[in-house]
């Protein structure tokens, strides 16, 4: 290496050509340029517009649907359309990279466990407060009247949906896509450790407990047995993050 390219430490990646396309369009529908439902020009067109082949135009949009923002479709009436990306999807896609980041140990464990304590107890306080009779049946109904009857998997089942409810019932759907995916990575740790009907009937315990504080409509306790709650969990998840490291 020449002592010229040795000055240069900072120069930046040149992005591929079809990354730089994916990149316009994004913007554009960031921007509000290209809304919801409006349809794009054909790959012929784009590649023209974008002075690049259809095969970079192909992928470039392939991009764009694997991040759900836009769909596409055959036939004469077909074509790349823009769709308004859910909450669901935005933390499906967001579950897949922490998962990801948190199988490297980029993470750690008491990063996802301080996240959680941030998104979640607020969302209990905020759930009190904004609870609809809807939502907290949704809740009771996540909690299993005779846990012992369920397998491991049933019962984290119920688990996440009774902690997706109380997220729902905040009535933030931002607060909602950000724990969805540190709930979920956490739970697939715990969900292979050995867990007696000890820590299930605990759980259960907990659980209902929250979901009276909710009810009620008592933000503060409603938050304090939430943070009792995950507190309660925090030793479990060390262990089966000790496991699944040694195991490595």
């Amino acid at each position: 290496m020449t002592r010229a390219a040795d000055g240069l430490g900072g120069v930046r990646r040149v992005r591929k050509a079809y990354e730089q396309v994916a990149d316009q369009l994004r913007q554009l529908i960031l921007d509000g340029v290209i809304t919801p439902g409006h349809r794009l020009p054909n790959e012929a067109a784009l590649s023209v517009q974008f002075g690049v082949s259809r095969a970079t135009v192909r992928e470039a949009l392939r991009v764009l649907a694997t991040q759900n923002l836009i769909r596409t479709t055959k036939g004469a009436t077909g074509g790349s359309f823009v769709i308004l990306p859910t909450a669901d999807h935005i933390s499906d896609f967001l579950s897949a990279n922490i998962s990801l980041l948190s199988s490297t140990e980029t993470v750690s464990l008491d990063e996802f466990l301080e996240l959680r304590e941030f998104l979640e107890v607020p969302a209990a306080r905020l759930a009190a407060r904004r609870h609809s009779a809807e939502a907290v049946e949704r809740m009771e109904a996540a909690i299993p009247g005779d846990p012992r009857g369920l397998d491991t998997q049933e019962q984290f089942i119920h688990n996440k949906d009774f902690h997706s409810q109380v997220v729902l019932a905040s009535g933030n759907t931002l607060l909602s896509i950000a724990a969805q995916p540190i709930f979920s990575v956490l739970q697939t740790n715990l969900s292979r450790s050995t867990l007696g009907r000890r820590f299930h009937d605990q759980i259960n315990a907990d659980h209902r407990a929250i979901a009276a504080a909710i009810a009620s409509g008592d933000e503060d306790r409603a938050a304090g047995e939430m943070h009792r709650h995950l507190a309660y969990l925090r030793p479990f998840y060390e262990k089966a993050w000790r496991t699944r490291r040694s195991a490595r």
